[in-house]
This record gives C-alpha cells, sequence and structure tokens, in this order.
C-alpha cells in the first residue's frame, strides 16, 4: 500500500489487523471472515508489525521474541525443541543473534524494529502485515529485511501486506501496489500499471520523472526538488538565478 499521508493506509492496516471495525462489509482472508475467528487463531494465522509500538518490558532479545510463538503453545506452556529451533533461525537471519541476551530497552531504533519483525516471523504466519518497516532502518537494513521477506514469500507461500513510503522500494519488491488517495483506491495493479508519472504527480503534487530500473526493468521514480526548479522539457533554473530574476542555462 501506498500513498500521501491521510490517504487512509493506517486505517485500512488496522481494519485488517482487527484493531478497528469496519463500518460496513466483511474482510475475508483465504474465505474465512476474519471477524469470527477466534483471536488465537487469527495469531496463528496473521502477523501483525504495527509503525506505532509501545516500548515493551525489559526482557531479553530472545525473550521477547519468543513471545511470536505464544499462540502456538499458548501463554503458559514451556518452548518445545521445535519453538527453539525456529527462534533461533530468525535471530540469525535478521542479524540478531549476537545481541539476544541484551535487553531491549537498549536497543537502538533500527535494532527494535527488526525484533519486533522477528517476533512476528515466529509466529510463522500465513500472512504477515507490515506498517512501514524499513523505518529507522539504515539502507544496508532495508535492503536486508526486504531481501528476507521476499524470500520467505517465495519459499514458504508467505504473503506480506505492507505500507511502504519508498516507491522504489515498493517497486522494486512488490508483486502488486496499491495506491489510495483521500481513503479511496485511486490505482491498483503491477508497479508498472500503477507508478506511473501521471499517477503520481497527481497524488502527490510533486513533480518526478519515472524511468526503468536497469537491473529489474521496474519503474524507478527520480523526485525534481521545488528548489532546483528542474523543467521537463528545458533548462536547469537554481532557486538564486530565480530569486533575481535571471534566468542562465547550466
Amino acid at each position: 500500500m501506498v500513498g500521501p499521508n491521510g490517504a487512509g493506509k493506517t486505517t485500512l492496516f488496522r481494519t485488517i489487523s482487527r484493531i478497528l471495525k469496519p463500518w460496513s462489509g466483511t474482510i475475508r482472508f483465504r474465505g474465512d471472515d476474519i471477524s469470527g475467528m477466534p483471536r488465537r487463531e487469527f495469531a496463528r494465522r496473521v502477523a501483525v508489525i504495527p509503525q506505532f509500538r509501545m516500548i515493551p518490558p525489559p526482557f531479553t532479545v530472545e525473550e521477547f521474541v519468543s513471545l511470536g510463538r505464544y499462540p502456538h503453545i499458548g501463554r503458559l506452556s514451556p518452548l518445545k525443541q521445535q519453538d527453539r529451533r525456529i527462534i533461533a533461525k530468525i535471530l540469525e537471519l535478521l542479524g540478531l543473534a549476537h545481541i539476544r541476551t541484551r535487553k531491549v530497552n537498549a536497543l537502538s531504533g533500527g535494532e527494535m524494529q527488526r525484533a519486533y519483525l522477528a517476533q512476528g516471523l515466529v509466529q510463522t504466519p500465513e500472512l504477515l502485515l507490515m506498517d512501514e518497516p524499513t523505518a529507522h532502518l539504515d539502507i544496508s537494513q532495508k535492503i536486508r529485511v526486504l531481501d528476507l521477506i521476499d524470500s520467505l514469500s517465495e519459499t514458504v507461500g508467505l504473503s506480506v501486506l505492507v505500507i511502504l513510503h519508498d516507491l522504489n522500494l515498493a517497486s522494486g519488491y512488490c508483486n502488486r501496489v496499491l495506491m489510495l488517495e483521500k481513503g479511496e483506491i485511486r490505482a491498483a495493479g503491477t508497479p508498472e500499471e500503477v507508478l506511473t508519472r501521471r499517477t503520481i504527480e497527481e497524488v502527490y503534487r510533486t513533480p518526478v520523472r519515472v524511468g526503468k530500473d536497469p537491473m529489474t526493468a521496474r519503474p524507478h521514480i527520480y523526485f525534481l526538488p521545488r528548489s532546483s526548479a528542474v523543467r521537463r522539457d528545458g533548462p536547469r533554473v537554481s532557486q538564486t538565478e530565480k530569486t533575481n530574476g535571471v534566468l542562465t542555462k547550466d
């Protein structure tokens, strides 16, 4: 899901997550109305990684991540060997194994982000819902997280619904894109169908160029800073020259 702030992405995300109830209609996952699912069954099938999170109690990273296994074993049941193998594998995949004994309230923003993602992945869900999972991550961690999710989607059939503000990440990793505007669907389809210059400029109210990524052949969006006054069909005019009323070709 993409779209400008206030487009309705988070509201839709919370409704699918059962945090909010829809005013009308039903939401179905694999044919089942999610409102009728027992809470524990929903948690087994759907993992939710929200954008805004409460500061967790001072668990260790491993303890915090292991909470994601409770829908499968119950809150008062001990972890089994299979549960521990799943937890260890996810900690390793997300680069958290070396800090498994650190307290979560001492983690950096990026480490905390990965710990929440790890907790969701150890649920071994059918559907993973993520609201801005790459926030607070540096470039290498963004790619590492999205590569992992992409790999899980292909190897274990994990379905992923993700809110992203970075249109180029959405283009590079998502098979289908849903663009929202003012609470309504503006466009839906493949990245090539949705991420067009006209649609982006009309929805985001900002000038862009859309080219092709040389590696993936998917759309690549170039955002044009207003301060540089880049004209699509002419020379660039600097802000200083505009202010002074002097137009000089670069």
